[in-house]
């Protein structure tokens, strides 16, 4: 009955040890995706405004269907999937989520005949992509939870060298983002969402409406389609850095809720664990009561 007892209290020392780092993880966590968020709603309005002037200079420009960026394959080939999944796990489903969208999408693009080139970010999506023998066009470690300009603008370079590439020479006709979306700190799902060829859609204004503004005029130096040509290109690298700031703040409420869990359940076993203690302690007093119970009835009868 002692050995039980002693295996009991081991069990529950390591379960408090396990419970303290989770909930160390989880403080982290829930510390991380404060400036995850920050940095996500900072960089929101630049990317609303570039688009903003992306279809002004498009609705100045001679011909815009032409542009490469904005001119869709009459034959498309191939397309590139940017996967973003994290580089470290006890995140719960957060990269499986995204791995499993990109399956999905690859699919999907298959069916209408399109080869797929996967470019990862991420330890979790690399080593899903290596385990399988399935050559990526681009990996990206490292830096999942704390990305930054330079690393979208890295993957960004990338992906336009590709796009720009004649279809012949291994060029893609398509670039598509599979990242994770964050709502709220206890929902985030999984998203593609695709970048080029850019559709680009001249607004439309309703000057009857009694709210509506007067459509601002522009001037362009050195003219709309130079403009268009500077603008697209941080079009690229400020919507894949959007992505990886949102699939962060993901991360990071998706490892908060997954050590949250885990800290309970570390909690609910203890309490187990302890009760079974206590009755296998009160099982060893019961028995050694009897055993000097018995003892002394046998002196006494002697």
């Amino acid at each position: 009955m002692g050995a039980q007892l002693r295996v009991y209290r081991r069990r529950i020392r390591s379960v408090q040890a396990t419970k303290k780092i989770t909930k160390a993880m989880e403080l982290i966590a829930s510390s991380r995706i404060v400036k995850a968020q920050a940095r996500l709603s900072a960089s929101l309005p630049y990317l609303t405004q570039l688009l903003d002037a992306i279809s002004a200079a498009a609705s100045h420009a001679s011909d815009v269907s032409k542009h490469p960026l904005t001119s869709k394959a009459q034959e498309q080939v191939r397309a590139a999937v940017l996967v973003i999944t994290a580089d470290r796990g006890l995140a719960g489903a957060y990269s499986s989520n995204a791995i499993k969208e990109s399956e999905a999408l690859t699919r999907t693009l298959s069916e209408k005949g399109l080869a797929v080139v996967p470019y990862v970010v991420g330890r979790k999506g690399v080593a899903f992509f290596r385990f399988r023998g399935r050559a990526m066009g681009g990996e990206y470690i490292g830096f999942t939870d704390q990305p930054t300009y330079d690393d979208a603008r890295r993957i960004g370079a990338d992906l336009l060298e590709r796009f720009l590439q004649p279809t012949d020479e291994g060029g893609v006709d398509e670039i598509h983002v599979v990242y994770t979306h964050f709502l709220n700190m206890a929902q985030q799902e999984a998203r593609v969402r695709r970048i080029l060829p850019l559709e680009v859609v001249d607004e439309v204004v309703d000057t009857e409406a009694e709210d509506s503004l007067p459509f601002p005029l522009y001037e362009f130096e050195p003219g709309p389609e130079a403009v268009l040509d500077a603008l697209l290109p941080r079009y690229v690298d400020h919507s894949v850095y959007s992505a990886l700031l949102m699939s962060a703040a993901s991360e990071h409420a998706a490892r908060r809720r997954a050590m949250k869990s885990a800290t309970d359940n570390a909690e609910e076993l203890i309490r187990t664990l302890t009760r079974q203690a206590n009755q296998a302690r009160q099982a060893e007093i019961t028995q050694e009561i009897s055993e000097i119970v018995g003892g002394a009835d046998a002196l006494s009868s002697a």
